[in-house]
């Protein structure tokens, strides 16, 4: 392959929504790596992946419910430390925990998680994740069996296994999230994760005492009846990576399957909710 990348730039209005839809879209092609920028989102292919009839069957781009505007360029030789930097932010909560890349510096929080951020920085999902955090440092999880669905960089997984949870399953679809997961456990000096590559298939016949999910609303109420078949009785469910207005569809599905709900988090419009089996 060649280091020549093109690369696409797209104003989006609404910004947050538009861009986590496509993000995952764009994740569907050839697309590596997104940043985030003041209006929307950056996205790169490689030259030799690339033809002009890239973007034909993103159905995002024709949606009336959004407004997005694109130009794009050739690019040699991206640097994505460089693009690292300039557009992770480390996510400090509360003061005890901190999820920082290598080029952050060290801080003072009781949890401190070093991850190579990659593609993950530009999803927009640092709300999410701070809320998911928050759930995880009130919770006693010594000795839980835990998965971690959707596990993205592994971040949750990881403090949940520095506050004492085993064994724990990380679970993502994307190969690069699943490579990433691995790395970062091991940069963490995690002994007790699992990563698999896969979807909620995978959780057929196994059993959890914690289980967090942090995806998208649609996967979400797709898989709902697949995390509370592998919740053990009594066990915590974690949910995030949707908006204040999508509650009542995730409250039902929930509640409909006999789980009942504890407690909300919300930041900027985002929501994570706690319920029990």
């Amino acid at each position: 392959m060649s280091n020549i990348y093109i690369g696409y730039h797209f104003t989006i209005e609404p910004k947050e929504l538009g861009s986590e839809i496509l993000i995952a879209e764009l994740g569907e092609k050839a697309f590596e790596s997104f940043t985030e920028t003041e209006s929307g989102i950056s996205a790169f292919v490689q030259k030799d992946l690339w033809d002009e009839t890239i973007l034909e069957d993103i159905h995002i781009l024709q949606s009336e419910e959004f407004t997005i505007d694109y130009t794009f360029e050739e690019i040699e030789q991206v640097n994505w430390n460089e693009e690292w930097e300039k557009n992770f932010e480390a996510i400090d909560v509360d003061g005890n925990c901190h999820v920082r890349a290598p080029f952050h510096p060290k801080t003072d929080a009781e949890f401190d998680i070093i991850i190579e951020p990659k593609m993950s920085f530009g999803t927009g999902h640092h709300e999410t994740t701070h809320m998911m955090i928050q759930h995880l440092l009130e919770i006693d999880v010594t000795g839980m069996k835990t998965l971690d669905m959707g596990c993205g960089t592994a971040i949750l997984a990881i403090l949940a296994e520095m506050k004492g949870a085993q064994p724990i399953d990380a679970i993502d679809i994307d190969n690069w999230c699943y490579l990433n997961s691995i790395e970062n456990a091991q940069r963490n000096n995690c002994k007790h994760i699992t990563v698999y590559e896969g979807e909620a298939a995978l959780l057929e016949g196994k059993k959890y005492d914690l289980i967090i999910a942090n995806i998208n609303r649609n996967i979400l109420l797709n898989d709902m009846q697949s995390y509370v078949d592998s919740l053990n009785p009594n066990g915590t469910l974690l949910l995030s990576g949707f908006y204040h207005e999508d509650i009542p569809f995730i409250d039902a599905s929930c509640t409909e399957k006999g789980l009942t709900y504890v407690k909300k988090f919300e930041r900027n419009n985002w929501v994570s909710l706690k319920y029990v089996n």
